[in-house]
């Protein structure tokens, strides 16, 4: 800022002055009670069950810049289907200028399920080491086999620093969304988007792609697409023949977690106070329990048509001991 008004003296405020509004910026907004009434929150859930688990990380000044928590049955639940997760931290931050961030799996049902959420003062990479740090204490140091986020830099190193063998897949809707952005002006745009759109689905081995992808940049000559080059190098984290020997729980993007973050609208809105949120945030996930318990009285109670006469299987119970209740009967 001093570079570009050519000198000290031709700005209207000093360095410390400078310094004091990053600080500032980088607290969590706080409305009128709002930090007390997330703490007498996290109290009462540890006083009903112990292993509610909440961390609030404050600054030197006892500011509050972040804030962790997941309940038992998160925590219980990350034990039997914490292999794959989602994280994605858009959905509040768009909407309501709430930085929310949630871990998400995926149940037995097929159905989202939180693994773990926080509040965010910022994105950068050293919110998101101190998050990840905290969600791996969280969860008794057990790491998940993979993860999928979007291109976010700082995720990125974060993850690299927390998880070092950790298998860090890019949501692919979000990188093919870019398209129209990085090719509208093409004049061959539609045909470079679906040459695009065959490379990436229709590969069948590392060799295929790479070849595709060859004769698509000779075909279209875009050879000095910046964003092109930076996404082959990458390729390992977003292409499905390269990702597809981890088991990803039929997950390629982050959908999932905007699944889970759906479950807040009509609990939060536009004008709901940190305060409120709390109190929504329980109501929402008191929802999301009771269709998960619908759906495990219907494996209960009901039989899956055979597809043929001919064919005749037998389902069997599976015990999930995070629940006591089975999935399938014979």
């Amino acid at each position: 800022m001093v570079v570009e008004a050519n000198g000290y003296e031709n700005l209207t405020f000093g360095e410390k002055d400078c310094r004091n509004y990053i600080d500032k910026v980088r607290r969590l907004r706080l409305g009128t009670g709002g930090a007390e009434a997330m703490q007498n929150y996290f109290v009462r859930m540890q006083k009903q069950n112990s292993q509610f688990y909440y961390v609030m990380d404050v600054d030197v000044d006892s500011r509050l810049r972040n804030v962790f928590w997941a309940d038992a049955r998160c925590r219980d639940a990350y034990k039997y289907f914490g292999e794959v997760a989602t994280f994605d931290t858009t959905y509040l931050a768009n909407k309501h200028d709430r930085p929310f961030a949630p871990f998400v799996g995926v149940n037995h049902h097929g159905q989202s399920m939180l693994l773990g959420c926080a509040l965010l003062s910022n994105e950068d990479a050293k919110k998101f080491t101190w998050l990840f740090t905290t969600w791996l204490e969280c969860m008794y140091g057990h790491t998940p086999n993979a993860i999928i986020t979007d291109q976010d830099k700082a995720m990125k190193k974060a993850i690299e620093v927390v998880f070092p063998k950790f298998r860090h897949r890019w949501c692919l809707w979000h990188l093919m969304k870019k398209v129209p952005e990085k090719f509208g002006k093409y004049s061959e745009y539609e045909s470079i988007k679906a040459r695009l759109h065959d490379v990436v689905y229709d590969s069948l081995s590392k060799s295929d792609f790479i070849e595709m992808w060859e004769k698509m940049i000779e075909c279209y000559e875009i050879h000095d697409n910046e964003w092109l080059k930076g996404i082959f190098d990458e390729r390992h984290r977003w292409v499905p023949v390269y990702v597809r020997v981890v088991f990803w729980v039929g997950m390629s993007t982050t959908r999932r977690s905007e699944s889970m973050n759906s479950c807040f609208d009509g609990y939060v809105c536009l004008k709901t106070s940190l305060k409120q949120f709390v109190e929504q945030y329980d109501s929402a996930l008191k929802d999301k329990i009771e269709k998960e318990s619908r759906d495990d009285f219907g494996s209960f109670n009901s039989v899956i048509a055979c597809v043929s006469h001919y064919l005749n299987f037998e389902f069997f119970h599976v015990e999930w001991p995070s629940y006591g209740r089975p999935l399938f009967k014979r």
